[in-house]
C-alpha cells in the first residue's frame, strides 16, 4: 500500500487548503483513513479521521468546524478540507491508513502512511 499526500503549501491566515491522499494498492473495504499533523519540535497529533465503510468522520477539537475530512472509496483517496487557517496549523501533514478497525487517535495503530505535505500558514 501506498498514499501520496499532497496539496500543502504556504497560505495567509484565514485563508484554505484542500489536501488529496490517493492510496494505491489496497485491498479491503474497511478500516479507517486518516491525518495526521507534527509542528517543528511537537510530536505528531491526530487531525481527522474517517470510517472507510460508513464514512463517518471524527476530528480533533482544535479543527472541529473548520476542517472537513472526506473519502472516495472509489478512487480509493481521503482528502482535507482545510478552511479559516490559523498560524498554529503550520506543520507537516500525514494520512494514514488503518486495515480493518475503527479510528483511534494513536498513530502507532495505523500501518500505512504518505510522506507528508508542508502546510505553513502567515500571520
Amino acid at each position: 500500500v501506498q498514499l501520496q499526500a499532497s496539496g500543502g503549501g504556504l497560505v495567509q491566515a484565514g485563508g484554505f487548503l484542500r489536501l488529496p491522499c490517493p492510496a494505491s494498492g489496497l485491498t479491503f473495504s474497511s478500516g479507517t483513513m486518516a491525518w495526521f499533523r507534527q509542528a517543528p519540535g511537537k510530536e505528531r497529533e491526530f487531525v481527522a479521521a474517517i470510517s472507510r465503510s460508513n464514512g463517518t468522520p471524527y476530528y480533533t477539537d482544535l479543527v472541529k468546524g473548520r476542517f472537513t475530512i472526506s473519502r472516495d472509496n472509489a478512487k480509493n483517496t481521503v482528502s482535507l478540507q482545510m478552511d479559516s487557517l490559523k498560524p498554529e496549523d503550520t506543520a507537516v501533514y500525514y494520512c494514514a491508513v488503518r486495515e480493518f478497525r475503527p479510528w483511534t487517535t494513536i498513530d502507532g495503530e495505523y500501518s500505512y502512511w504518505g510522506q507528508g505535505t508542508q502546510v505553513t500558514v502567515s500571520s
